[in-house]
C-alpha cells in the first residue's frame, strides 16, 4: 500500500472512532522522517487510546502494523509509527501546545471532515 493510501486510511479509521480534526500532512520532499503524518485530537486519554486501537485494529487484517507505539499508556499523545506515516493522536490541550502542523508550514495539508466524510483539499 502507498504511503498516501495509507495515511489516508488511517484518517478515515481515526474518524470511525469519532476523532477530531484530522489533518492529513504531506511531508515528500521536506523531511526524511515520514513521508505522511495523521493529526489528530482526542477529547479524553481514554479517547485517545480509542482512536490509536481502531487503527491498529482496522489495519490488522492488512498485515499493516505500527514499528513502533508511543505513549499509549498515557494516552496523552499516541504516536504509531508505520515508517513512511506517522500518526499522531493527541489530547486537546496538548495538540495546541506542540502545535506540529506549523513546524513544516510549507507541507501540503488535508483535512479529513467527519460531517460528510469528504475530503478538503488545500493548504491550511
Amino acid at each position: 500500500m502507498k504511503p498516501e493510501e495509507m495515511a489516508e486510511l488511517f484518517g478515515r479509521l481515526a474518524d470511525d472512532k469519532k476523532a477530531g480534526d484530522i489533518v492529513v500532512m504531506n511531508l515528500e520532499g521536506l523531511t526524511d522522517i515520514a513521508d505522511y503524518f495523521v493529526i489528530t485530537s482526542g477529547t479524553s486519554e481514554r479517547h485517545v487510546r480509542t482512536i490509536a486501537d481502531g487503527i491498529r485494529e482496522g489495519v490488522k487484517e492488512k498485515k499493516i502494523r505500527p514499528a513502533v507505539t508511543e505513549g499509549y499508556n498515557q494516552g496523552r499523545w499516541v504516536i504509531l509509527d508505520f515508517q513512511s506515516v506517522i500518526v499522531h493522536i493527541f489530547l486537546g490541550p496538548l495538540r495546541e501546545l506542540y502545535d506540529l502542523e506549523s513546524l513544516w508550514i510549507e507541507a501540503k495539508k488535508y483535512r479529513i471532515k467527519q460531517e460528510n466524510k469528504d475530503i478538503e483539499v488545500g493548504d491550511e
